[in-house]
C-alpha cells in the first residue's frame, strides 16, 4: 500500500510547466507512460526495460562538478526547456545539465549482456553508472550505447549523466535551435530528448543490422554486426509477409547475408507502403546464440531523362514528382518530442491524408519511430543534416563561385563525424529517398566533397547538395528556394530541378499562437477561404511548372513553428488553417502528375 501511495503521490506532483499552448496528446503525458513504445523498430528483441519517467535535474555552472543536491523532479525524455518536461528552464552554454536516477534490473537478466541505450541527448554527454564512469558521446541526432554489465547490480542502481549544450553559440550541428528565439528559429533543447532504455542481450550479441534491397536483381544484401564471431558462425535471415515465409538466406565467414527474393516480390510505393518483415539470427554449432526482428522493403530510388529530355525523380524505375511539406518536427508541448507516439505518427498520416507523397524532414532528425511510421504509412523522406557552423553568402540566382568555406578544421570535422553517423543510423530506412546535406548555405563547405562521402556513405540514395544553393555542379539534383510563390530562376538538364521551399501562407488562429496575438507568414490572410484560394493559385503555377522542368516540390510548411504562422495547421495541431477536400484535389493532381 505504501507503494501505491508513493506512486500516486509522485505522479501527483508532476504537471506541464509554463501556460503556453499545447497539443490534445499532452493532457495523456504522465510519469507511467512517457513515451512506452519499444523505440527501435529495426531492430527489436523481447527483453528491454523503459526507464523514462521522472528523474533528478540540476543546472549549475559549466566549471563546477557533480552537484551536491538537485533542483528536482524532470520528466524524462522531455527536455529542459520543454513543457512536458516539468521544468521549462534555460540551460545555455555557460551551464551544464545534470541528470540522477536510480533502477533495477529483471532477475533473468544476470546471465548476459546489460546494454543502456540513449535515443538521443543534445549534444555532449558524459554518463556514470554506480559511481564508475561507463562512456561518453558528443552529437545530438542519433542513438548511442554503453555496456555496463561490469558495474550493474540487481537492485539500486544510480545513473548520474552531465549534459553541456553550447547550441548556436558553437559550430556544432544544432538546426533551428538558438539561445534567444527569433523569426525562423526556435527554443534550444538541452539534454535527454529521446527514450532512454536497457536491454538484455546474450554475451555475444547482434550489434546491428543494415539491409540494402537491390530491385533490379531481386535480392536484399544484410549485412550482421556481431561483437565476437567465430569461423562456426552462421547467419540467417528469415523474410515473411503477412506473417507467410517467403524466402531464406544463410552465410558464414562473416559474409553479408543475401536472399533471393520470389519473383512476384512486392514493392513499396507510397500508395502501397509493403514491407517485408524479417528474423535475422546468429546461429553457432546449429544453436541460435542471438535473434532480432527487422523489417525492410523492396524499393530504389534514381532519375532518368524523360521523353522531353527532362530529368525526372524515379521510385523502382517509374518517374514519380516528390511533392510534400517543409517538416520542422517541432511541438509546442515537447519541442523536440513529440507527446505521444500518436502524436508522432499524426503529422505523417496528416500528410498523407492532405495528398503528399513525401515529407523533407528539416534540418532536424527524428527518433527511429518516426521513420517507421514513414515506412508503413507510405512516405518518402528527403533527410536534412542539421545545420551548424559559419555560411558564406548566399547566392540564390547563380551558380556560386566564391570561397569554399569559413568553417575551421575543427568545425568540418565535426560536421563529418556527425553526418556519417546520421546516414549510418537510417540507411536502412525505406522511407529516405534523399540526403540533403546543407540547407541553403547554413554551415556549407566543400559541397563537392561532402556530396561524394554522402554517396560512398550511402550508393542507393539520391544527394541533394544543398537545398536552395549555394549551387555547385554536382550531386543528383539542382534544388531552388523561393518565396512565396513557386519560381525556377536556374535549370539543369542534367540532374533533376526541384523547388526545395516555397509557400509560407500565413493565417493567425486566435487562441493556437505560440505568442499572443503574434507571429508572421511570407504572405498573411485572416480566413480559410483566402489561404485556399491562394495555396491554389500557387498550386496551379507549380503544375504547370511540373512539365516545365520541376521534378519535385516542397511547401512551407506542416504546422505554424512558434511564432512562424504560415503552417497547414496550427502548432497545437488542432486547426488545419486550409480547406481539406480543396486541398487534397490539388495535391493529388500535382503528386500524381507524371502518371498521367
Amino acid at each position: 500500500m505504501m507503494t501505491l501511495l508513493f506512486g500516486m503521490a509522485a505522479f501527483a506532483q508532476y504537471a506541464p510547466a509554463g501556460d503556453k499552448i499545447k497539443t490534445a496528446w499532452a493532457e495523456q503525458v504522465s510519469p507511467d507512460n512517457a513515451l512506452p513504445e519499444y523505440p527501435r523498430p529495426m531492430m527489436v528483441r523481447p527483453e528491454w526495460k523503459n526507464l523514462n519517467g521522472i528523474w533528478q535535474y540540476a543546472i549549475t555552472p559549466k566549471k563546477d562538478r557533480l552537484p551536491e543536491k538537485y533542483d528536482g523532479d524532470i520528466l524524462v525524455p522531455f527536455c529542459v526547456e520543454s513543457s512536458l518536461s516539468g521544468v521549462q528552464k534555460e540551460v545555455g552554454p555557460d551551464n551544464v545539465l545534470w541528470y540522477e536516477k536510480t533502477f533495477s534490473i529483471p532477475n533473468q537478466w544476470k546471465n548476459g549482456r546489460v546494454l543502456l541505450h540513449f535515443g538521443a541527448v543534445d549534444w555532449q554527454a558524459d554518463v556514470w553508472v554506480n559511481g564508475v564512469k561507463v562512456g561518453s558521446h558528443t552529437g545530438g541526432y542519433v542513438p548511442f550505447t554503453f555496456d555496463i554489465t561490469q558495474v550493474v547490480k540487481p537492485k539500486n542502481n544510480h545513473i548520474e549523466m552531465r549534459v553541456w549544450d553550447p547550441t548556436n553559440s558553437s559550430y556544432i550541428p544544432h538546426g533551428k535551435q538558438v539561445v534567444n528565439p527569433h523569426g525562423i528559429f526556435y527554443t534550444a533543447v538541452t539534454g535527454i530528448w529521446q527514450t532512454v532504455w536497457l536491454e538484455s542481450v546474450p554475451n555475444d550479441y547482434i550489434q546491428n543490422v543494415v539491409t540494402t534491397p537491390n530491385v533490379e536483381q531481386g535480392t536484399v544484401n544484410v549485412e550482421v554486426s556481431f561483437t565476437n564471431p567465430t569461423r562456426d558462425d552462421m547467419y540467417q535471415v528469415e523474410v515473411s509477409y503477412e506473417g507467410q515465409p517467403v524466402a531464406l538466406g544463410k552465410s558464414i565467414n562473416g559474409q553479408a547475408v543475401e536472399v533471393n527474393m520470389p519473383e512476384n516480390f512486392l514493392r513499396w510505393t507510397p500508395d502501397h507502403p509493403h514491407l517485408y518483415d524479417m528474423k535475422v539470427s546468429v546461429l553457432r554449432n546449429g544453436k541460435t546464440i542471438d535473434a532480432v526482428d527487422s523489417y525492410f522493403a523492396m524499393r530504389s530510388f534514381g532519375t532518368e531523362k524523360d521523353s522531353n529530355g527532362i530529368t525526372r525523380l524515379t521510385l523502382n524505375g517509374v518517374p514519380i514528382f516528390h511533392f510534400g511539406p517543409l517538416d520542422q518536427g517541432w511541438w509546442p508541448d515537447g519541442l523536440y518530442t513529440a507527446p505521444t507516439d500518436e502524436a508522432l505518427a499524426f503529422d505523417i498520416q496528416k500528410t498523407k491524408d492532405l495528398g503528399f507523397n513525401m515529407i523533407r524532414k528539416h534540418v532536424k532528425v527524428e527518433p527511429a519511430r518516426w521513420y517507421y511510421h514513414c515506412d508503413r504509412i507510405g512516405m518518402i523522406v528527403w533527410q536534412d543534416m542539421p545545420s551548424g557552423g559559419r555560411g558564406p553568402q548566399w547566392i540564390t540566382d547563380q551558380y556560386y563561385q566564391g570561397p569554399e568555406s569559413l568553417r575551421t578544421l575543427e568545425s568540418e570535422e565535426c560536421y563529418k563525424k556527425e553526418w556519417t553517423e546520421i546516414i549510418n543510423f537510417l540507411k536502412s530506412e525505406p522511407c529516405i529517398g534523399v540526403w540533403v546535406p546543407f540547407n541553403e548555405s547554413w554551415g556549407q563547405f566543400d559541397t563537392p566533397e561532402i556530396v561524394e562521402m554522402t554517396k560512398k556513405l550511402d550508393p542507393t540514395r539520391l544527394v541533394n547538395p544543398a537545398s536552395g544553393g549555394n549551387f555547385y555542379p554536382c550531386g543528383d539534383i539542382l534544388d531552388l528556394h523561393h518565396y512565396p510563390e513557386p519560381k525556377m530562376v536556374l535549370y539543369d538538364p542534367n540532374r533533376a530541378t526541384v523547388l526545395g521551399e516555397y509557400g509560407g501562407i500565413g493565417r493567425k488562429v486566435e487562441g493556437h499562437t505560440w505568442v499572443k496575438d503574434q507571429g508572421w507568414g511570407y504572405v498573411e490572410f485572416d480566413t480559410e477561404e483566402k489561404v485556399t484560394d491562394t495555396y491554389e493559385e500557387y498550386a496551379n503555377q507549380l503544375y504547370k511548372m511540373v512539365f516545365q522542368g520541376f521534378s519535385a516540390a516542397v511547401y512551407t510548411q506542416t504546422t505554424d513553428c512558434e511564432t512562424e504562422l504560415n503552417g497547414l495547421m496550427t502548432y497545437d495541431r488542432k486547426v488545419v488553417k486550409l480547406d481539406e477536400d480543396r486541398l487534397l484535389k490539388m495535391n493529388r493532381k500535382i503528386s500524381h502528375a507524371l502518371a498521367e
